[in-house]
């Protein structure tokens, strides 16, 4: 907040600090940052299938583990985030990384000789020859894809954080920021399906990983001219170091006394003066915190964080484990997420893609949930959030987690359309003896936008709930690396799925093997996917009715000139 201060006799406004103005730069970067990323989530398995001659199955697991490592690499942005830079020079240095990958990809991408050569052959059916990529064409291809892949991990774990920062605790502007920044997301991400789709479809891969480039590059300099107006966190030492202190304390500990839940233990004012109460799961991890004598007759208590923690430290570590099974239980969407960025495209290049007279790339039908996305989250944030928080009297409309639970129940939804519509296509094509063509079906894509529609109301619902309850529940000095958290659940899920069709194919005899949709069994995997998902949302139910939100309470210190007093207030969370 700006102040006035007297100088030399002459008032000096300061600039404000913070607010929305702050987090329009913010929402720039985010957009500009994931148009790029997602332009190559949805199109890059078909570079890897039809520029680098990669089969069907290694073209889909290798986009999965490029997205999976994107997402839990975004761990380690948030323990730097949080330890050494603060959340603005994480982004500005990870996105320079991320930077120099797309660089590689064009450069790749312009010259054929570091590509292999196309594959010959005019039908499905026939045995086609592909001369696989050697080692320096390989070296080249992996070397951009995992540097974009620690670029965008380290702004992802520290850009949502950096922007929720710019309000107050208790500004409910902070909650509908997140449903604005994924409207940013989606504002980036419209662009990159459709037009960077359309470049690399039209205009060759080099033009499209060029203007990737571009854009990162303009986002990182958009982020650093909101320099002088963001509220930057101070790193305050690592949140790992301080969980593993909990950990080999209450071990050394062991032998003493369970402390009951009334006793006092030590604790002073925690990272950013916040305190955790005591709660009593986890109960054994409290003997971290027991104030005893040692044996040489020294006090815990001056003997350094080795040898006693905070109450709040320990809290901390259990918010920690709190949290793991809901961002297990949550990992299967992302894993049916991954479907839809690998087979529903390649489902694509078999259909029909012409929509209004205009040829549609196959590559930019998920164009289809980003605009329903694009369209329902300011209905969300406007209308159902002050609704809902009439009726419940929640800031948010409804909490975190509920908002989650929905997502997930429309993922399984989405699931089974996705089993139907594709027993359809099949069906289409034996009906026109077209299943070892080349040439599309007479089934336009459009088909398709029933199980993209609902799974990307299930991305609005899940995606920022996940954020959101990730940052506001972890403590004040931990909130990059808990937003980090919120990441993993995309790439562990986007890894369980490389494993999922590994294994679907070996117990099912290649239901995903034959390297031609219209004879393999994708319908039955869908449907599949929907019966797990069905019972993940049990699993999810439980892990939620145990989890319990967190009590905080924060200091804040006024200065009050006219008594020279200090202010504490109370929030509970």
């Amino acid at each position: 907040m700006g102040i006035l201060r007297a100088f030399n006799g002459q008032a000096k406004q300061e600039p404000k600090r913070g607010g929305i103005r702050a987090t329009l730069f913010v929402y720039a970067m985010g957009g500009l940052e994931n148009m790029a990323f997602i332009s190559n989530a949805v199109s890059l398995v078909t570079y890897f299938y039809g520029y680098m001659n990669f089969s069907l199955t290694k073209s889909a697991n290798t986009l999965t583990n490029f997205m999976g490592t994107s997402f839990l690499v975004a761990l380690f942005g948030g323990l730097i985030s949080d330890t050494y830079l603060s959340r603005f020079n994480t982004c500005v240095l990870f996105g320079c990384i991320e930077l120099l990958g797309y660089a590689a990809l064009t450069v790749q991408a312009h010259f054929d000789q570091l590509r292999p050569p196309p594959c010959q052959g005019l039908a499905i059916s026939q045995t086609t020859q592909c001369q696989a990529a050697d080692i320096g064409q390989a070296a080249i291809l992996f070397s951009g894809l995992y540097l974009v892949a620690f670029g965008t991990s380290g702004v992802k774990a520290a850009l949502p954080s950096l922007g929720a920062d710019q309000f107050d605790e208790r500004d409910p502007k902070r909650s509908s920021f997140f449903n604005w920044f994924l409207l940013s997301f989606t504002a980036g991400a419209i662009i990159g399906v459709t037009f960077i789709v359309w470049i690399s479809t039209n205009q060759g891969w080099d033009w499209a990983f060029g203007v990737c480039t571009v854009a990162v590059l303009v986002s990182i300099m958009v982020l650093s001219m909101g320099k002088s107006l963001y509220r930057n966190n101070v790193p305050k030492g690592s949140p790992l170091l301080r969980i593993i202190q909990v950990f080999v304390v209450a071990i050394r500990n062991r032998k003493l006394p369970q402390p009951g839940i009334e006793d006092e233990l030590h604790d002073v004012a925690g990272v950013h003066n916040e305190i955790l109460p005591r709660t009593d799961q986890f109960r054994f991890l409290d003997r971290a915190a027991i104030e005893h004598t040692c044996d040489d007759g020294s006090t815990s208590v001056n003997l350094g964080p080795w040898r006693i923690c905070t109450v709040t430290q320990v809290e901390e570590t259990k918010i920690i484990i709190r949290m793991l099974p809901i961002i297990l239980s949550t990992v299967f969407m992302n894993t049916c997420l991954a479907q839809l960025q690998t087979f529903t495209v390649q489902q694509s290049t078999t259909m029909n893609t012409h929509v209004l007279g205009i040829k549609m790339p196959g590559s930019s039908i998920p164009v289809i949930p980003l605009v329903f996305m694009f369209i329902f989250i300011p209905i969300y944030d406007c209308v159902f959030v002050p609704i809902a928080r009439k009726i419940t009297g929640i800031p948010t409309g409804i909490r975190y987690l509920q908002r989650i639970g929905v997502g997930l129940v429309l993922s399984a939804i989405s699931m089974a359309v996705a089993g139907v519509v594709e027993t359809r296509r099949k069906s289409v094509a034996r009906e026109h003896g077209m299943v070892d063509s080349l040439q599309p079906l007479p089934m336009n894509v459009l088909w398709l936008g029933y199980q993209y529609s609902i799974f990307g109301l299930a991305d609005m619902f899940t995606f920022v709930g996940l954020i959101q309850f990730f940052y506001e529940e972890s403590s004040a000095g931990m909130k990059s690396l808990g937003t980090a958290i919120s990441w993993c659940s995309s790439a562990f899920g986007y890894y369980l799925s490389s494993v999922v069709v590994d294994v679907v194919n070996k117990v099912s005899g290649g239901w995903l093997d034959n390297n031609n949709l219209n004879r393999d069994k994708l319908d039955y995997f869908y449907w599949l996917l929907a019966g797990m998902s069905v019972v993940n949302f049990g699993v999810y139910l439980v892990c939620a009715s145990w989890y319990r939100y967190k009590k905080v309470e924060v200091i804040y210190k006024e200065e009050n000139h006219a008594e020279g007093k200090q202010v504490e207030m109370l929030n509970a969370v």
